[in-house]
């Protein structure tokens, strides 16, 4: 018996009476943490001045920490399914403080290459398997509603900087003194702090998730009156496998596209408002209403990501991309069309938009329960999430492209973005057709014996708890 015993999968399975409403919960202790990721540009310029760079160079950053959410998550989802999600999450939440204690030393020494190696690369890893840890395990606990399962637990990504970029900026306020610009001190300060209070929140998460007993399903539902849907397989498919099917990949393509043309907005949003409302040189709106502007989309990402998600247990998998891709190509010729004529509609476009970008994020995993079962959901979702670490590639350098080739930043207007957002509507055609083109998964990647992680299977038994 070793001290760490307790993270072993067979420490895990739940009692009976165990009630799964506490999983949420514990998926979001992990979920709220990494979703720091979003609120990076609270301390970019204190960074920048620091070590005397350039944006670029800090945005660096970020970008590994994408890259390598992508890379671990495909890597390491095998390990997390097998492992279950109680080491996967203690590993991530000790890769994930550890990223900023290596990153606040980087700061403190002058050395912005250790930065890149603890917040990026170490960090990066924590972001992946945190990121993935929990999904499968909720989509077992809620195989009655998938779709609402994961939608909790993601939501706490989007709505990660709700929390972050407020707490930041008052420690921030704290440590430097009230400074325009924290020095480099306060933020190697702020990394220490939030390094530690991550840890004992995404523990709190580790200490409570559960795996359900085998044979448990929830009370009131079987899975063998549950209507036959055409898109939903009644077999299980290895990651191995998954990888080997047309549908992996049109999914792929179908997320890389969402996530491209929603980082289109994203990375330039408080830029993009002030810029579509320049008048004789000067912006109509403010840089505190640009700002606002922001945190909005942070809620529309967050509420977009359980809205939608929930509701395509409802409409179905494909139907609600269908409405993503599709309503989102005319929402963005709207907004080059009329966007820039009034303020509310270019906002209440753009909140649209970022609700559709975080209900794809969302919903994705059900897709994939759907269409390769529970089995080794979690390795496929991870496999998966290389097409976000492309698109955070992709999309930033796509606008950025073009917008550098209309003129100079800070003077541009609105008739300078709609390059951009046509580019958008033709990426978003892309998914479009790529998820359409989406099939059932032929029974001949489907395991031929039974696979006894799927606890949605019609052989389940034993009922407990709700």
């Amino acid at each position: 018996m070793t001290a760490f015993s307790f993270l072993d999968r067979q420490h895990t399975i739940a009692p009976a009476g165990y009630s799964r409403w506490l999983i949420p919960p514990a998926a979001l202790a992990i979920h709220l943490c990494i979703g720091q990721a979003y609120a990076t540009s609270v301390y970019k310029e204190a960074l920048r001045e620091h070590f005397d760079t350039s944006l670029t160079a800090i945005g660096v950053v970020f970008s590994i920490a994408i890259v390598m959410l992508g890379v671990s998550a495909a890597i390491f989802g095998t390990w997390v399914d097998r492992v279950g999600p109680r080491k996967a999450m203690f590993t991530a939440a000790c890769c994930w403080a550890t990223g900023f204690l290596v990153g606040a030393a980087g700061i403190a020494a002058g050395q912005l290459w250790l930065v890149y190696l603890g917040y990026g690369f170490i960090g990066g890893i924590g972001l992946g398997i945190g990121y993935i840890s929990p999904v499968s395990t909720l989509m077992k606990w809620f195989p009655d509603r998938p779709g609402l399962a994961t939608g909790m637990a993601i939501m706490g990504f989007g709505g990660g900087a709700m929390v972050a970029a407020p707490l930041s900026r008052e420690l921030l306020s704290f440590y430097g003194g009230g400074a325009d610009i924290p020095s480099g001190s306060a933020v190697a300060k702020l990394f220490v702090t939030l390094g530690a209070a991550y840890f004992l929140v995404m523990m709190m998460g580790v200490f409570t998730v559960r795996v359900p007993a085998p044979g448990w399903r929830p009370p009131h539902f079987d899975p063998s009156k549950v209507k036959v849907k055409a898109m939903v397989t009644k077999g299980n498919v290895s990651a191995a496998n998954a990888i080997k099917t047309p549908q992996f990949w049109l999914l792929w393509t179908v997320l890389l596209c969402n996530v491209t043309a929603g980082i289109g907005i994203l990375e330039q949003a408080a830029e993009m408002i002030q810029d579509m409302f320049r008048d004789g040189g000067t912006s109509t709106v403010s840089v505190a209403a640009a700002a606002g502007f922001v945190g909005l989309l942070s809620v529309a990402n967050m509420s977009g990501r359980f809205v939608w998600s929930s509701t395509s247990d409802l409409m179905g998998r494909k139907p609600i991309y269908v409405m993503y891709l599709g309503l989102g190509m005319g929402l963005y010729a709207l907004l080059a069309f009329a966007g820039g004529s009034s303020t509310a509609l270019f906002v209440a476009l753009c909140v649209l938009i970022i609700s559709f970008y975080g209900g794809g994020f969302a919903t994705v995993p059900a897709y994939l329960r759907d269409l390769f079962g529970t089995y080794q959901v979690g390795a496929i979702h991870g496999r998966l999430l290389t097409a976000w670490s492309t698109a955070g590639i992709v999309g930033p350098l796509i606008v950025n492209r073009i917008l550098d080739s209309q003129g100079t930043p800070g003077e541009l207007v609105a008739d300078d973005y709609k390059p951009a957002l046509f580019t958008m509507v033709g990426v978003l055609a892309v998914g479009f057709v790529a998820n359409l083109l989406i099939r059932p998964v032929s029974e001949r990647w489907q395991e031929k014996a039974p696979v006894a992680d799927a606890v949605d299977s019609a052989h389940a038994k034993t009922p407990a708890g709700n």
